[in-house]
């Protein structure tokens, strides 16, 4: 199943938002909390099929879902943005992500102190893997996006970051052909 063919499938699950989001959530235009976490929940489904860890040799261990998973919302963020009505939801999702990376590094037991510091370094990582894929997928070039992923995802050029490559610009190509409301859920609404 594709990313794209995910959306829409998942039952709404209301996740914990922080004080300060919901603060600042204040001055953002209204996005469907369950719209966006049910979009997350995809991302994060699609980027733990077995075939990315057993088949095209995407390490299995923390770092490597971190990767996948980084991988799958580049490439949504990246078909969102072109849709200024999406703004909003995109920076919705981006924000479910980090309190979701948050959630998962207390969970491998940082410290609270450390806390900070790690998530810094994945928001580092992550937007470096966004601007690069992002670029990447704009050219058209499949070695350039799988150039991108043997650089962030395995340690170096191979058949799993082809096959990836490969597949990655063929699920772009599917999340550009659908709608950004049916992206954000939000089908009968601006986006």
């Amino acid at each position: 199943m594709t990313l794209a063919g995910k959306l829409g499938r998942a039952a709404p699950h209301p996740s914990p938002r922080s004080p300060t989001s919901m603060i600042f959530n204040l001055f953002r235009k209204p996005v469907a909390p369950h719209a966006v976490d049910e979009a997350y929940r995809s991302i994060v489904a699609q980027s733990r099929q077995p075939v990315f860890y057993a088949e095209w040799g995407v390490p299995d261990t923390v770092t490597g879902r971190f990767d996948m998973v980084s991988v799958h919302l580049a490439a949504m963020l990246h078909r969102l943005r072109q849709d200024p009505k999406a703004a909003a939801f995109t920076q919705a999702l981006v924000d479910t992500f980090f309190l979701d990376m948050d959630r998962s590094v207390r969970e491998l037991g940082v410290s609270d102190i450390g806390v900070p510091r790690k998530v810094k370094t994945m928001g580092n990582l992550f937007y470096g893997l966004a601007d690069s894929l992002g670029a990447a997928l704009d050219s058209g070039d499949a070695a350039e996006v799988e150039t991108v992923l043997a650089r962030n995802v395995y340690a170096e050029a191979g058949a799993g970051s082809a096959q990836l490559a490969a597949y990655l610009i063929g699920e772009s190509k599917r999340l550009a052909a659908t709608p950004a409301a049916t992206l954000t859920g939000q089908q009968g609404a601006a986006a």
